[in-house]
């Protein structure tokens, strides 16, 4: 479907997303900040901002971390990952100006000290940018910090905000927990220090354009919310692909998994956007009170249905683009017997009016044919087919996530010709094509909100513990059992053929990957 320029003539460009009200003047705290999560996301997303003006020019970053470097060598290392050359943004007078609200601090994440002398700096700080005592947390540490950073800042005094007209935030990365009973204990942890209102729990999924976009999809227009229920949908297909390997990140993947991963977070997110009920209004409390109902209602496993409703696999040597890579046990770092999944495909079902007896197929895995995000659904066959001897396949509605971003309907459409023959087409919406490039990404969606206080898009204690609850079962029949034949897939392909058992036997099949 081709978009005329007046169809969109009105629309806010993608690459002008220029904030009208700046946000509140703010000390921005990284922990972790000499790590790559800080360097290669967190950094170009919040100069993002700034160059958007979204963020108020009297900001201050104060990076913490335990590498020995002073506020010239952050800047400096900061620097090398901002844009180059002619990507957006790559203005050295603008980038010069970036890296002068930023400020370096060395310590050690579990030492007293090192936070009564943060809570001095932070001091400084605010009186010379003149904040107004405002000020963002942020974890990008490993897990295991985690615990150890929120009782220090409760130590302190750094939890509280410092006045009435003053705010004080935290947000902290996901993995969050390693299983239900971690997670209610590192939740536990962290409300004894931080009010529920102050944490933001981030999964940078939910802030593509895409994912952001269901929700206008579903609750902003009049065509598809009436046909979106048992009586009209078949399925629905979630995927999650990449096409890379485990890359460095073996030492945590290899305690992780793709169920743990991917499945407990970014997949579990996009099946409750996809299912939930229309939120009363348009805010964090609506939305995620409708989330949290449909992780809730999810039928759940036991040791019986995991055997039969979820298969795991793991990739071995294979190509990639026509270049030969290794299988996941010749990584370095990783074990040479590993029983570690790179692969899981899972059929959910939905015990409540709207999805009773609509499967939900999920599937997230390493080293697959092409890297691909996307939510599939596919509508029930029309009940009574008048054209005699043409096969018409179901129509579906596909939003790509990544790496296109954008939604694609399928149909049945008459070939041209004397004879009544039918072929699927399609149309195709593009973000890029309809709004221009240079969209926002999704960590600086997600920091900005914060900033501003709305937690829509963040994760509540609750669905975090709903969600564990959902994958603890299958991880603990994993662990007292025998893991499969490893590896039962190649690198290059579209994942272990037991995944089809899911699909074929109900009369069903993935999309290509």
């Amino acid at each position: 479907m081709s978009t005329r320029p007046t169809e969109v003539a009105e629309a806010p460009r993608a690459d002008s997303y220029y904030c009208e009200i700046p946000n509140d003047p703010c000390a921005i705290v990284m922990f972790g900040a000499s790590g790559d999560l800080a360097r290669r996301k967190l950094l170009p997303a919040l100069y993002d901002l700034a160059l958007h003006s979204c963020l108020a020019p009297r900001f201050k970053l104060l990076g913490f971390a335990r590498t020995d470097m002073n506020d010239d060598a952050f800047q400096r290392g900061a620097g090398e990952f901002l844009p180059k050359g002619d990507k957006a943004g790559a203005d050295a007078s603008k980038q010069k100006e970036f890296l002068q609200h930023l400020h370096y601090f060395h310590g050690n994440y579990d030492d007293p000290e090192s936070y009564k002398k943060l809570a001095k700096r932070l001091e400084e700080l605010d009186a010379e940018g003149q904040l107004g005592g405002n000020r963002l947390f942020y974890l990008a540490t490993p897990p295991e910090v985690y615990e150890h950073v929120i009782e220090q800042l409760g130590r302190a005094g750094l939890a509280k905000s410092k006045n009435a007209d003053s705010w004080t935030r935290v947000i902290i990365e996901k993995p969050f927990g390693h299983d239900g009973a971690s997670a209610r204990e590192l939740n536990a942890k962290v409300l004894e220090v931080f009010a529920e209102q102050q944490v933001y729990r981030i999964d940078h999924y939910l802030g593509k354009e895409t994912v952001q976009n269901l929700l206008v999809f579903r609750f902003g227009n009049g065509i598809f919310e009436p046909l979106w229920n048992r009586n009209f949908i078949d399925h629905v297909q979630i995927t999650a692909a990449e096409a890379l390997g485990v890359e460095r990140r073996a030492a945590f993947y290899e305690s992780a998994g793709a169920m743990r991963d991917m499945i407990q977070s970014h997949v579990l997110q996009l099946t409750s956007l996809v299912g939930m009920e229309a939120p009363a209004r348009f805010d964090a409390t609506s939305v995620r009170n409708e989330k949290i109902k449909i992780l809730q209602s999810i039928r759940p496993f036991n040791s019986e249905t995991v055997w039969k409703s979820v298969i795991r696999g793991q990739y071995g040597p294979g190509t990639e683009n026509g270049v030969a890579v290794p299988g996941y046990r010749q990584e370095p770092g990783v074990k040479p017997q590993s029983a570690t999944e790179t692969f899981v495909a899972l059929k959910l079902l939905v015990d409540n009016w709207r999805w009773s007896g609509v499967p939900f197929y999920l599937r997230s895995g390493k080293r697959l044919a092409r890297p691909m995000t996307e939510i599939a659904i596919r509508f029930k066959k029309a009940p009574h087919m008048v054209f005699q001897g043409e096969s018409v396949e179901p129509n579906s509605l596909v939003l790509n996530i990544q790496p296109d971003e954008g939604i694609s309907l399928s149909f049945g459409a008459k070939s041209p010709g004397s004879h009544m023959h039918i072929s699927p087409v399609t149309m195709d919406f593009r973000y890029k094509q309809a709004f221009g490039g240079g969209s926002r990404e999704a960590y600086a969606t997600l920091i900005n909100d914060c900033i501003r206080g709305d937690a829509t898009l963040f994760d509540r204690a609750d669905s975090v513990e709903a969600a564990w609850g959902l994958v603890d079962p299958i991880l603990e029949a994993w662990q007292n059992a025998s893991a499969p034949p490893f590896p039962n897939y190649p690198a290059g392909s579209e994942g272990p053929r037991a995944a089809d058992d899911l699909t074929v036997s109900e009369g069903r099949r993935w999309r290509p990957i």
